[in-house]
């Protein structure tokens, strides 16, 4: 009887379990999970609604929705197992998903229940589940795997021996060791990012140690903090704005849509789509900037011919009522602030060259970038362990037999909107279905 042990409990590890099971109805699978119970961040995805997929999650869409150092390894696996395949696989566990746009969710929009018929799938399967222990190590043994876990006691209770665990448990301040064995191993234990939830980047580890080579990790899909905040005192506005990623001053990414200004930075979803770029900008020690610009819907000339249209029936204001109609009230005096503009100015007193450094401020001002948010605040990590060490048909290891590596482990992530629960899904039911052939 073959055993699978898939190390991480979360999307990509459940997926896998199950579809090891469901591939091999023999094989004895178990997922081991640090956490109190497993699925945890499926629980905190898409504002606890849970975005399953996106209808743009499939190869032909990859280099606008991935990032990594080898884009085609996430086009060969998408290729195999995109949006429609998840989908498909949902419906088999009985979830009814509807369609907002290109965004998929569970119709209930409850991401507890995705997790729920994910649960009931497992226990149906007979995937045996042990939560609250730690892989400390994974060594492969011949040809099966040894894998030495540390089970944290609950408060006020004793550590129970696990029954499939081989060997004795030595007795520990409120822990107790453990050892494994397992014909294949899944690596599914996640990145760095939102490390309330477990991810700790013990999977890199693990995988250093079984002869891996790991791209540098950065916090991806974050807030970014400002250096010198110009418009720290505009904090709480939410504005439609375009925002570019500029890196030693060339311009890597950019997108659109609401940003949200606060006391240290930026927010909001454009902010988090260009994030990744900037984080590795800052661990190279490279010029990070994000260049803003506040009316994206007008070009350079239409922003001038509107502002001095506006100034011709305005020239009784100040400077300040000038804006009103285009800005919210706290953002008008950091823009004349940055065209160095006092609020109080009639606009009577404008001149042509005066009117176009507003309309250049408004069509962009340049944020320098100290640091991100950080892993406690980042949706993903970018950066991970090599994809060119693994097989894109199978994800198994081409460093070591028999291990299989999945989801936010490998150097691939992907942009808001379902991109990386799909990329989870995935390599996940990849790694599954091929660890039983």
């Amino acid at each position: 009887m073959r055993r699978v042990g898939i190390i991480g409990g979360g999307a990509a590890g459940i997926v896998a379990a199950i579809a090891a099971a469901r591939n091999d109805r023999q094989a004895e699978v178990f997922i081991l999970e640090q956490n109190e119970r497993i699925g945890r961040k499926i629980l905190a995805t898409g504002n606890g609604r849970c975005n399953l997929t996106n209808r743009q999650a499939v190869s032909s869409c990859v280099e606008s929705c991935y990032r990594g150092e080898d884009i085609g390894f996430a086009k060969s696996v998408l290729a195999q197992f995109g949006y429609e395949d998840t989908l498909r696989f949902f419906s088999s566990l009985g979830l009814v998903a509807r369609m907002r746009g290109d965004y998929a969710y569970p119709r209930s929009e409850q991401a507890s229940a995705v997790l729920e018929v994910l649960e009931l799938e497992l226990k149906r399967l007979g995937v045996k589940i042990y939560c609250r222990v730690k892989v400390e190590s994974v060594v492969k043994e011949q040809t099966r795997f040894c894998i030495r876990v540390t089970e944290r006691f609950q408060d006020g209770k004793q550590g129970a021996l696990i029954p499939e665990a081989r060997g004795h448990g030595q007795r520990n301040e409120k822990m107790m060791k453990h050892t494994f064995r397992a014909d294949r191993v899944i690596l599914a234990c996640g990145g760095m990012a939102a490390p309330v939830f477990g991810s700790d980047g013990n999977g890199f580890r693990l995988a250093k140690s079984l002869g891996h080579s790991v791209a540098s990790v950065v916090p991806s899909l974050v807030q970014l903090r400002a250096k010198n905040h110009p418009f720290g005192k505009a904090s709480g506005v939410r504005t439609e704005a375009a925002v570019t990623a500029l890196v030693d001053g060339e311009a890597v990414f950019s997108d659109r849509g609401e940003v949200q200004i606060t006391a240290y930075g930026i927010s909001g979803i454009p902010v988090f789509q260009i994030s990744r770029f900037l984080a590795m900008g800052l661990l190279e020690k490279k010029r990070s900037e994000v260049l803003l610009d506040f009316l994206p819907e007008y070009s350079k000339k239409e922003v001038f011919g509107l502002l001095v249209k506006l100034a011709g029936n305005r020239k009784n204001l100040t400077a300040e009522e000038w804006l009103a109609g285009i800005f919210n009230r706290k953002l008008i005096p950091r823009i004349l602030e940055q065209a160095k503009v006092r609020m109080q100015t009639q606009v009577s007193d404008l001149d042509e060259r005066k009117i176009r450094e507003v309309a250049k401020k408004c069509k962009g001002i340049v944020l320098s970038v100290q640091d991100t948010n950080g892993f406690e605040n980042a949706q993903v990590s970018a950066g991970g362990v090599r994809t060119r060490e693994i097989s894109p048909q199978t994800m198994e290891s081409l460093c070591v037999d028999g291990l299989y590596l999945v989801g936010e482990l490998l150097d691939v992530d992907g942009i808001c909107g379902g991109f990386n629960l799909q990329w989870a899904w995935a390599t996940g039911y990849l790694a599954g279905k091929a660890a039983v052939l």
